[in-house]
C-alpha cells in the first residue's frame, strides 16, 4: 500500500516571556506563529466510504489542531509555572487575560514537543503524525520528526 504525506497550515498570535533567558525573549512578547502539520497514511481504498480516495479530510486534521492547538493558543500568553512569571500570570489571569501555564520554557522546540502529543493523542490509528513544523518568525522555525521521537 502506498503511504501518502498530507500537511495543512495554521496560524496563531501567542505571546510568551522566557524566565531567566539572556535576551531580549526574557520580555513579554509575542510571535504570529505559523504551523505546519504533516500526517501519514493511505489513502482509503473503500470505494463506499465517503472519504474514499482520502488519508485523512483535511477537515477532520483542521478540528483536532483546532481543538487541541489553535483555540487554546491563540492570543493567549504562556508562562512556565515552575518560575517567578507565576506572580505575573495569577496577576494577568486575575484581570481577564488568557493566560496558559506550562511545566516547560515556553520556547518554539518546547511547544512543539507539546503540540505533537497532543495531535497525535487525537489522530485515528490508521494515520500517523508525519512532523511538525513551527514558525516563529519568518526566518525561525522548530521541527519535529516522528522519525527523530522513535523509542528504542
Amino acid at each position: 500500500m502506498t503511504k501518502i504525506r498530507i500537511t495543512k497550515q495554521f496560524s496563531f498570535e501567542t505571546g510568551h516571556a522566557l524566565y531567566g533567558y539572556d535576551g531580549k525573549c526574557k520580555n513579554v512578547h509575542g510571535h504570529s506563529y505559523k504551523l505546519s502539520v504533516t500526517v501519514i497514511g493511505t489513502p482509503i481504498s473503500d470505494r463506499n466510504n465517503v472519504k474514499f480516495g482520502m488519508v485523512i479530510d483535511f477537515s477532520d486534521l483542521k478540528k483536532i489542531v483546532k481543538e487541541e492547538i489553535v483555540d487554546q493558543f491563540d492570543h493567549a500568553t504562556v508562562f512556565n509555572e515552575t518560575t517567578p512569571h507565576i506572580e505575573l500570570a495569577n496577576e494577568l489571569k486575575n484581570r481577564g487575560h488568557h493566560v496558559i501555564l506550562v511545566d516547560y520554557q515556553p520556547t518554539s522546540e518546547n511547544m512543539v514537543i507539546d503540540f505533537a502529543e497532543k495531535i497525535q493523542n487525537r489522530l485515528p490509528t490508521t494515520i500517523q503524525l508525519f512532523s511538525l513544523k513551527l514558525q516563529e518568525t519568518e526566518t525561525s522555525f522548530a521541527e519535529w520528526f516522528a522519525s527523530d521521537n522513535l523509542l528504542n
